[in-house]
Formats: structure tokens, C-alpha cells, sequence
């Protein structure tokens, strides 16, 4: 029986001995292939799916103004710098022509939410050491550019900035979002996925939060409405986005706001 035994450990040791096996290969992987939930807006739907890249590598977009940035000087004595930061309201303001001569920076990003716009407050606002921000957000939180997200929590994106900036001595400039209407066709989409409620609701938080804290609040939605308590049809040709004499209008209004939170 020892013999038998001593046979069988010694076949059993030159199995585990023999060739070894090659490892066994981890099935390959199909690529991902993400695809948004559906808002029922086919426009909205394909602009968050052509986002996808931009969501996953670089949220807030913080590449845009990267270099901007770091080739800016900082402030000189007594300049009264101002950055306009917000969505592609700001993006596409031609903030040099509205106010020339003024040192006034513009850091709109289009198609973003205040969420994203959080993510970059330290370096699109903050680093450049402005005496004030003009802060003008919230109709791409409406319209879910970058998910479904309540008005509280918007708000709590707001009051963030404004701990923020409020830290760093930055004086806060907080806009009203913009009414929309829908009198084309290219605005009807635009319309549709901006509840006119929820923009008065956002606004009225903003105007008690800024007179609880001692902020500016930029009236612009009352300047642009007309007699429907719609945007005005000739301030906006897709029911959005200010075109020339839309801005002519917001203009004066920011220097006043500006000037007024200056002197406190």
C-alpha cells in the first residue's frame, strides 16, 4: 500500500508539473454604446447625444478657456475687471462691442447648466480676480441639456457660486433668465422645453436671494417682454438667443448693475 501510495503522489505531482496551460483570455468586449434617455425632443436628444464626449472627459469644459487664462495678466491697480460668466447667452455676446474700452471678460460656454458652470467658477472666475461677476445661467437647467434636475437644486448651484465668489471678494451680479417665445419655427423647440413657470419661479428665487445677501439682481426679463409676457419677437430670431437689438437692450442694463455694485 505505501508503494501505491507514494506511486500515485508522484503522478499526481507530475500532472501539476507538466505543461503548463495558457491562461484563459478574458472574452473581448463590445464597445460601449451610450445612448441619453429621450426627453421627447428629438433637437435636445441629439445634441445630448453628440455631448456624451464632452460630458465624460471634460464636464465643465474647463479646456475652453484653459490657455485664455493663463496668458491673462492679472488686474491692474484700480481696474475695475468684470467677467461675464454664463451659457451661450454669454458665449455669443460681443461683450468688446457693447462695452469698448472696458475691461470686461467674457467666459460663456454655450450649452451649458449651472452645474457645469460650477464645476469652472474656480478657474473662468476666480483666478482671474475680477471686482465683480456678472452671473447669467439656468435656461439649459430648464431644458435638461445635461439631465432632468429640480429648481432647488439649481438654486443650490447658484448659492455655491455666490459662497464662492463672496470667499474670494468677487461681487456677485446675478441675471434673471431670459423669457422665450415661440412666433418661428426655429424657436418652437426652444419654447417647448422652457416652462415660462419655471423661469418665474427661478427668477423670484433669484431676486429674494439677492436681496437677502446683498447682491445685484439684473432685471432683464421685464425689459423683454412684450404684450403676450413673451420675449420679444425682434430681441431673438430662434425665441432664445438675443440678436443685435437684443443685446442693445441688456447692455446698458449690466453697465447700470455693474456701476450700482461697484459703489457699494
Amino acid at each position: 500500500m505505501k508503494s501505491l501510495g507514494y506511486k500515485c503522489l508522484l503522478l499526481v505531482l507530475s500532472c501539476g508539473w507538466g505543461i503548463a496551460q495558457p491562461a484563459a483570455q478574458p472574452a473581448a468586449q463590445a464597445p460601449l454604446s451610450v445612448t441619453p434617455p429621450p426627453t421627447g425632443f428629438a433637437g435636445l436628444d441629439h445634441y445630448r447625444a453628440s455631448r456624451i464626449a464632452v460630458y465624460m472627459d471634460d464636464y465643465g469644459q474647463l479646456a475652453r478657456y484653459r490657455e485664455a487664462n493663463a496668458t491673462l495678466k492679472p488686474p491692474a491697480a484700480g481696474e475695475n475687471r468684470i467677467v461675464f460668466f454664463g451659457d451661450s447667452i454669454t458665449d455669443t455676446w460681443k461683450i468688446n462691442e457693447s462695452f469698448p474700452g472696458k475691461p470686461y471678460i467674457n467666459r460663456g460656454i454655450g450649452g451649458q447648466t449651472t452645474s457645469q458652470m460650477l464645476v469652472r467658477f474656480r478657474q473662468d472666475v476666480i483666478d482671474l480676480q475680477p471686482r465683480a461677476v456678472v452671473i447669467l445661467a439656468g435656461t439649459n437647467d430648464i431644458a435638461g441639456n445635461t439631465g432632468p434636475i429640480a429648481n432647488e437644486a439649481i438654486e443650490a448651484n447658484f448659492q455655491s457660486m455666490a459662497e464662492l465668489a463672496r470667499a474670494h471678494n468677487v461681487h456677485v451680479i446675478y441675471s434673471s433668465i431670459l423669457p422665450v417665445h415661440n412666433y418661428t419655427p426655429s424657436s418652437e423647440d426652444f419654447f417647448a422645453q422652457r416652462s415660462m413657470e419655471r423661469i418665474l419661479g427661478l427668477n423670484k428665487w433669484l431676486r429674494d436671494y439677492c436681496a437677502a445677501n446683498d447682491l445685484i439682481y439684473l432685471d432683464y426679463f421685464s425689459a423683454m417682454l412684450d404684450d403676450k409676457r413673451l420675449l420679444r419677437r425682434d430681441l431673438a430670431d430662434d425665441g432664445l438667443h438675443p440678436n443685435k437689438a437684443g443685446f442693445a437692450i441688456m447692455a446698458p442694463l449690466a453697465e447700470k448693475a455693474i456701476e450700482l455694485q461697484l459703489s457699494h
